[in-house]
């Protein structure tokens, strides 16, 4: 696979959408970059500034304040995976937190916000063998991607899944929290104005409620390989 294309990694929440990209990446020796960690990293800062108020977003404050944000991939310490970065601080544990769960789709809907984000997001892929992904890498950011691929579960299984990546963490959390947020950040990707979640005319859909890491990674190969052929 000397060849380097593009690959696009879309779909709902929670559906493993940086697992699978991870291990493409891994895999095919290509950059990733999670799109989503960039999205929580800045609802994240505006939290921190108290940007948003009971839940509203300071539309004035946030496009003022974007020119103020940084955000990069660094290798963590271990060097085997690559960590968000907010204004050269290591925040990829702190976005996973559910208060940045529960603000992120308000924050991500902002026309300004996606338009900093899919600049960012098209410079770090514009040298191609990268594998993105997020909600609208196949319909904005890469509309002629070689490769897309947009993921879908039964909400169920992808709560179970948070619910347990969470506890993994220590993060104490009902299930019922993580079905509501999962559900309300659903509707509000699907029906957002600015690049809602959808799916692209010529991306291939894998539903992966009853796939393992391994299956859905050997899927996604082949997919990738009869585009590289």
């Amino acid at each position: 696979m000397n060849k380097k294309i593009t690959i696009a990694v879309d779909g709902y929440s929670s559906c493993g959408k940086s697992t699978l990209a991870k291990s493409l990446a891994k895999e095919l020796r290509y950059i990733y970059v999670d799109t989503g960690a960039m999205y929580r990293a800045v609802t994240l800062y505006f939290i921190r500034n108290k940007a948003i108020e009971k839940g509203l977003p300071d539309l004035e404050r946030i496009k003022n304040e974007l020119e103020n944000i940084q955000i990069s991939f660094k290798k963590s310490t271990l060097g085997k995976t690559y960590e968000v970065h907010l204004n050269n601080e290591n925040v990829e544990n702190e976005i996973r937190l559910m208060n940045v769960s529960n603000h992120v789709s308000a924050i991500s809907k902002i026309k300004e916000v996606r338009k900093k984000m899919v600049a960012l997001q098209q410079q770090m892929g514009r040298n191609k063998g990268v594998v993105m992904d997020g909600r609208d890498i196949g319909t904005v950011v890469f509309p002629n991607a070689e490769v897309k691929i947009f993921m879908t579960a039964n909400v169920k299984v992808r709560a179970k899944r948070r619910y347990d990546e969470l506890v993994a963490k220590g993060i104490d959390i009902e299930m019922h929290e993580i079905i509501e947020n999962i559900e309300s950040r659903d509707y509000q990707d699907t029906h957002r104005k600015e690049s809602p979640l959808q799916k692209a005319s010529d991306a291939i859909e894998i539903d992966n409620t009853l796939l393992n890491q391994k299956e859905q990674l050997n899927l996604a190969l082949n997919i990738i390989k009869k585009a590289l052929n």
